[in-house]
């Protein structure tokens, strides 16, 4: 596949960071957008500077193209199954935004889809290609902290004023369980740092979370503070805590946030110091071992090569033939974390994931 064409399906806040790589990339092009607004299509379309591009608000239509081979599916929450079902039986290759669906039975049919049809299929994980993740990951597989004991990872959410602008109607659906499964902080954006322990730990087999909720100025409600232990086999631990400070400046260009991971090991620890934003011009990646500090700054630390690195990654796969990170079955590994966060959390105990 050396030159493929690209459907976009939803084009929302979060598609112009998708659509970097592509409209880069020499062995890719946007031919189709698809938005319920297709006003919102036509934007996004001028903003990319795209030509002969077809636009449509029904996604039925785009995947009935023959000018399209992959679709980027950028649809809330609980549309993921039904749209990624029917891009699998269209015969399109498929990147789905995390979480891939609400529960583990859409989860399975979704699997199972996949693996049947033989249909190249990802769920998009940014975070994984986060050149500071990266970085701490080629660290411990070089053994620079021994064997990892425990991971610790942090999401800080701060005031706005240096924020991007998030629509409304995508604040709206967030609120509603029943299309986003869950709440925006642990289940949401949540996938990120589950996707982050899954990468260095592996599956968990316990979870255990205390999550509160907090009104904001706007209204909204966010699920914060938040924390969540998680157990690993052999004896090593996790925990993933949610914080909200409103008086807390995040340098950012996109979300107020900070996000923070340290895996602790029998020899060192490593530090990833960014994530969506940064608290201040801390090195991104630290390694502590032997009595000594090493800074590591030679990297790109701007959210968006996250998704650049992750849709150069499944361009290069698919031209190659080969499967992309994350998998159907890891996409379904990585939701059992969330899955289990919320369960814990209305059960008031431990849940076995």
């Amino acid at each position: 596949m050396d030159q493929i064409r690209v459907g976009f399906i939803g084009t929302g806040r979060i598609s112009d960071l998708h659509a970097i790589e592509y409209r880069n990339n020499p062995h890719t092009r946007i031919v189709a957008l698809c938005d319920a607004d297709p006003a919102l299509a036509e934007e996004r379309a001028k903003a990319w500077g795209l030509e002969d591009v077809t636009i449509t608000d029904n996604y039925r239509d785009l995947l009935a193209l023959d000018t399209a081979d992959l679709v980027d599916i950028l649809l809330p929450h609980h549309l993921h199954g039904e749209a990624a079902l029917a891009a699998i039986a269209a015969g399109k290759a498929v990147s789905l935004q995390k979480p891939m669906t609400l529960d583990l039975d859409e989860a399975d049919q979704l699997v199972d889809a996949a693996v049947a049809a033989k249909t190249p299929f990802r769920v998009f994980e940014n975070f994984l290609f986060y050149p500071p993740i990266v970085k701490a990951r080629a660290l411990v597989d070089d053994g620079a902290i021994g064997t990892p004991l425990t991971i610790r990872l942090k999401s800080n959410s701060g005031n706005r004023q240096l924020a991007w602008k998030v629509p409304d109607a995508a604040q709206a659906w967030r609120q509603d369980r029943t299309k986003a499964g869950g709440g925006p902080c642990v289940f949401d954006d949540g996938h990120h740092k589950f996707a982050i322990a899954w990468h260095f730990m592996g599956p968990a087999d316990e979870v255990h979370a205390w999550i509160s909720h907090t009104e904001m100025p706007n209204g909204s409600m966010r699920d914060s503070p938040a924390m969540i232990s998680m157990r690993f086999p052999g004896k090593r631990y996790g925990n993933f805590e949610v914080v909200h400070s409103p008086e807390l400046t995040v340098i950012t260009k996109h979300y107020a946030q900070d996000d923070r991971v340290e895996i602790t090991g029998t020899k060192g620890v490593v530090m990833v110091n960014h994530g969506h934003g940064r608290l201040a011009d801390v090195a991104p990646v630290v390694l502590l071992r032997d009595g000594v500090l090493t800074e590591f700054r030679d990297m790109e630390t701007g959210w968006e090569s996250s998704f650049v690195n992750c849709t150069r990654h499944y361009i290069d796969a698919l031209r190659r033939g080969e499967p992309a990170r994350l998998s159907s079955e890891d996409g379904r590994a990585v939701l059992r974390f969330g899955l289990a966060a919320e369960e814990s959390a209305r059960l008031g105990r431990a849940v076995d994931v």
